[in-house]
């Protein structure tokens, strides 16, 4: 058998709590991190409501003269990370020449720095300045991973995955790949996005498919629903230090759980809607359960992507139905992002932390705000509060624009 791969350490700053802990809190809990922009001026916008990441303070994880220089996403990673680290036992940074080698870095995201970009533009247009010499690296994807290696003395591979809301759930396969071809014996992974900016927003507005407000606005996150009506946009980074079992053992680091199976597939069939058959995105889900050496009799929990829009939840209840057969209808299954909203890219990664972090902690964390079900998603999806689970075999599942499909196996591990 293969080495397995297992993650020893998790950082969080999420809507809804900063840190693990608080984040397992709020999950446990139901609590929603839906609320009023208040980092911008919306009054351009109809929809003034996002999963906005309160209390962070940016200055507390880099200088302020690297924080003019980077966009949000980037100290929201760096945060995470560095609690993901210390969770797994790694000093940060890493000073040590030969241990920093050792550690790669495969973040996803989709946004990445347009957020700075588009600040950097409205300085320039308005007149009220000059850009910085810093818009184009700052809004490259590839030169988030860079800095989170930076901050944190990071020198083995440094990459980025950007595809679409499946960024950081296919960087969790790569990175699992990576440390399976033997290529680095730890690599620190997940995501981070921060796409609560104007003209970002003004873009998914054009594409109404922004979930309308509800009363009170923690309420309008509502997956499954039978009157959703769209998703709310969200922010946040959440990572994961992963390595072989066997190295884990050798420097005593404690596993919580490990990554079983990865399968990414892609519809060839739309710009931004899935394909009404849902074949490929059943597809991916087979294959990471055929990696990872499983049926559908053995699955306990399915983490769901569950925007919140009245066709993509359909289609996923759909390829539930036709992945795991009969047995769809008997798993309990949830939509994370009913708390903390849509964070793009970084959804895949949010979805894993919150089911490893529940399911060692011994529930199932709910669909909040599901109070009418939808005769078209008729499946158990735990709903408004959590369900006590001791269940070991769970499945995260993504959908992205392009029509991409990609899933991840996990198997939970206890103390």
């Amino acid at each position: 058998m293969t080495d397995p791969v297992v993650v020893t350490g998790i950082g969080v700053v999420s809507p809804n709590g900063i840190g693990a802990d608080a984040y397992t809190r709020a999950l446990s809990r139901g609590e929603s991190g839906i609320k009023m922009i208040s980092s911008f001026d919306t009054s351009k916008l109809k929809i003034r409501f996002a999963g906005e990441v309160a209390d962070f303070r940016p200055q507390d994880h880099m200088d302020d003269r690297d924080l003019r220089r980077v966009s949000r996403t980037v100290p929201l990673a760096v945060a995470a990370a560095r609690e993901a680290l210390t969770m797994g036992g790694i000093t940060c940074p890493v000073a040590e020449a030969r241990a920093s080698e050792q550690i790669g870095i495969i973040l996803g995201t989709g946004g990445g720095g347009q957020e700075f970009v588009e600040n950097q533009y409205r300085i320039h247009y308005t007149g009220r300045g000059k850009s910085s010499p810093f818009t184009v690296p700052a809004g490259t994807h590839g030169n988030l991973s860079s800095e989170i290696s930076i901050a944190l003395g990071l020198r083995g591979q440094s990459h980025v995955v950007t595809s679409g809301c499946a960024s950081s759930t296919d960087a969790i396969g790569y990175a699992m790949m990576t440390l399976q071809a033997g290529r680095l014996p730890m690599v620190l992974v997940g995501g981070s996005d921060a796409p609560i900016a104007e003209g970002i927003m003004l873009g998914f507005e054009a594409m109404r498919i922004l979930a309308s407000p509800c009363d009170p606005v923690s309420k309008s996150s509502r997956p499954f629903h039978a009157e959703r009506n769209g998703f709310v946009l969200g922010e946040g980074s959440w990572m994961m230090l992963i390595e072989t079992a066997s190295h884990a053992s050798a420097r005593g680091a404690k596993a919580l759980a490990e990554i079983r199976g990865w399968g990414s597939t892609c519809d060839a069939y739309h710009r931004v809607q899935p394909s009404p058959d849902c074949t490929q995105s059943a597809r991916a889900i087979q294959i990471a359960m055929t990696q990872a050496g499983i049926t559908p009799d053995d699955i306990d929990y399915v983490n769901l992507h569950g925007t919140g829009t009245k066709l993509n939840d359909a289609l996923e209840t759909q390829t539930m139905k036709l992945a795991l057969g009969k047995r769809a209808a008997e798993i309990p299954m949830s939509s994370t992002k009913s708390m903390i909203g849509h964070p793009q890219g970084a959804c895949g990664a949010a979805g894993v932390t919150a089911t490893i972090l529940s399911l060692r902690a011994g529930f199932i964390p709910p669909t909040i705000n599901l109070d009418l079900a939808d005769p078209a998603c008729d499946l158990d999806y735990v709903a408004q509060a959590a369900r006590p689970s001791d269940g070991q075999w769970a499945l995260c599942n993504c959908i992205a624009f392009g029509s991409k499909n990609s899933a991840l196996v996990l198997r939970i591990l206890r103390d």
